[in-house]
């Protein structure tokens, strides 16, 4: 099959780095370009044949969707996001797929396959990735000079204090170095954004309370950006 030029699109240097990983697993895909915003993939897309836009949603200045509304023929979209009330808006803009982070190499096959079988030409094998690691049930933090296995299924929050994050257990907590934005990257779906201070496990929230959510024993603060994902993700049939 041709080479797929890439174009990624992500405020977020992690969340490039990730895409473009992947890009690089897959034979026929080639990155001709990356961009932290999306006035530079603009003027990337006039420079560069672009057969893939891995586009985020959120970003500054102006969202992905905006960019991609300006675009008179745009390349085949795949949007990356962190958001899944922008679902039906990417359906109204005929996007390729949708992608919500985390998302998996497997996932990312599955949306790149779709632009692939949508082209004209000869129809490439499918791609034999190598048989994937078994993903972590846990995680690995270092802690006063220890190094701990905590459970994914075991934890029940993530709080950020300052360049520390507290994973909170029911017997109790651990602090290490790093950051939330990192987390995000490396927790698994069941974990989820809800404050710029706390991530959750989903399946521990046990409540909404106007702008709180239970987990456990304790209440913890919902980011106004955040609730009506929190709401839509946790508490909608």
């Amino acid at each position: 099959m041709n080479t797929l030029n890439c174009l990624v699109v992500d405020d977020e240097e992690l969340a490039r780095r990730l895409v473009i990983n992947y890009c690089e697993r897959v034979p026929y895909l080639n990155v001709v370009g990356e961009a932290a915003n999306p006035l530079i993939a603009s003027q990337l897309l006039r420079e560069h044949d672009v057969d893939i836009l891995f586009l985020d949603i959120q970003m500054p200045e102006m969202k992905g969707t905006d960019l991609l509304r300006t675009l008179r023929h745009p390349p085949a979209v795949i949007l990356t996001t962190a958001y899944s009330e922008y679902a039906l808006e990417s359906y109204e803009l005929d996007v390729t797929d949708y992608l919500l982070k985390p998302f998996s190499f497997e996932r990312f096959l599955k949306a790149v396959g779709k632009v692939s079988e949508s082209r004209p030409g000869p129809v490439s094998p499918i791609y034999s990735a190598p048989a994937a690691a078994p993903e972590k049930s846990y995680q690995l933090v270092k802690s006063e000079h220890k190094l701990f296995r905590i459970a994914h299924a075991d934890i029940l929050y993530v709080e950020s204090a300052r360049e520390y994050v507290i994973y909170h257990t029911a017997t109790g907590k651990t602090m290490a170095l790093g950051s939330l934005k990192a987390l995000e990257e490396s927790l698994p779906a069941n974990f989820m954004r809800i404050h710029k201070s706390y991530i959750v496990a989903k399946d521990k929230v046990e409540m909404l309370e106007g702008n709180q959510v239970k987990v456990g024993a304790k209440m913890l603060p919902v980011g106004g950006s955040y609730r009506e994902v929190v709401k839509g993700t946790l508490f909608e049939k």
